[in-house]
């Protein structure tokens, strides 16, 4: 059956979109990493996306409210936390690497959200996971062999899968009732400063000038100022277990855009895209998740 049929809202296709896009991140990550430290690099970004979320919001942020304030901080502290860690880690093992154990936060969602929200996720979205997880893992070349040890990158990036489900339930709980462009402001500029507060911490310091690290990251702070508020509207109607199937096709994007790029798509990575996309199609339509979603939004 056609995917249109199982994208069934408008923030449905905007989560679809983004995880389009966001495929296409990790080799520049990777390549800027050549150039500075990770945090150096968040900060960056993330202080970048700000500025232009600021200016985009500019005639809604006087309604700012202090819930959009503490609710944008605890966000924030997940976003710091994902996305340093798995920028450090990506410093020192490869962007397909970092892709299959990101991938983590798959699986992982269904069990913060009982945790958390306290809500049983559906048998749809069960199955729907244990379909799309294994394909993730085809496509994050599981066969060339991932069983070795597991270095400081590695855990970095396992670290940062636990970070960024974590991060998609607190959306969940705590986005309904804000102003998604304000909240994105909030987000974004708080990350920005852990970022450059925890820098002493770590040793690093601030990175020589290059036009590699400025590009790369004003180019993922513009897409990340319009993703973050993007994605806190669509999450206000898209339960988290659904959110993060969507999610779960990145990899298959990221296969495809290798692929145009001259990067050669296995038999282990299609099969791969066949069973993410499947598990999209089967965790498709869930009464009582959409019920939910209605309730919250």
């Amino acid at each position: 059956m056609h995917i249109v049929r199982f994208l069934n809202s408008p923030q449905e296709w905007t989560l679809f979109a983004l995880t389009a896009f966001w495929g296409t991140t990790f080799l520049v990550i990777r390549f800027a990493m050549q150039s500075c430290g990770p945090l150096w690099f968040c900060g960056l970004r993330f202080g970048m996306a700000a500025v232009i979320a600021a200016v985009a919001a500019l005639p809604v942020l006087k309604g700012l409210t202090r819930h959009e304030v503490i609710t944008g901080s605890i966000l924030a502290v997940s976003i710091f936390l994902g996305f340093a860690l798995q920028t450090a880690g990506m410093a020192t093992i490869p962007a397909s690497k970092s892709a299959f154990i990101t991938a983590f936060y798959v699986p992982l969602v269904p069990l913060c959200e009982m945790l958390i929200l306290r809500h049983r996720p559906g048998l749809s979205a069960w199955l729907g996971m244990a379909l799309a997880f294994p394909g993730v893992l085809l496509l994050s070349g599981v066969e060339e062999g991932m069983m070795g040890g597991m270095g400081s990158g590695e855990f970095l990036t396992l670290l940062a899968a636990v970070a960024f489900a974590v991060e998609i339930i607190l959306v969940g709980k705590y986005a309904p009732g804000t102003d998604p462009r304000r909240l994105a402001v909030i987000e974004l500029a708080v990350t920005s400063a852990l970022c450059f507060l925890c820098m002493p911490l770590t040793g690093e310091s601030p990175a020589p000038f290059s036009w590699n690290v400025v590009a790369s990251a004003t180019g993922l702070g513009i897409a990340s100022a319009g993703i973050q508020s993007l994605m806190l509207w669509a999450q206000r109607v898209v339960p988290p277990t659904r959110a993060s199937i969507i999610y779960a096709t990145e990899p298959v994007w990221g296969g495809l855009f290798g692929y145009m790029a001259g990067e050669r798509l296995t038999l282990f990575s299609l099969a791969g895209c066949v069973l993410v996309i499947s598990g999209v199609l089967v965790s498709g339509r869930k009464k009582k998740d959409v019920s939910r979603a209605k309730k919250s939004g």
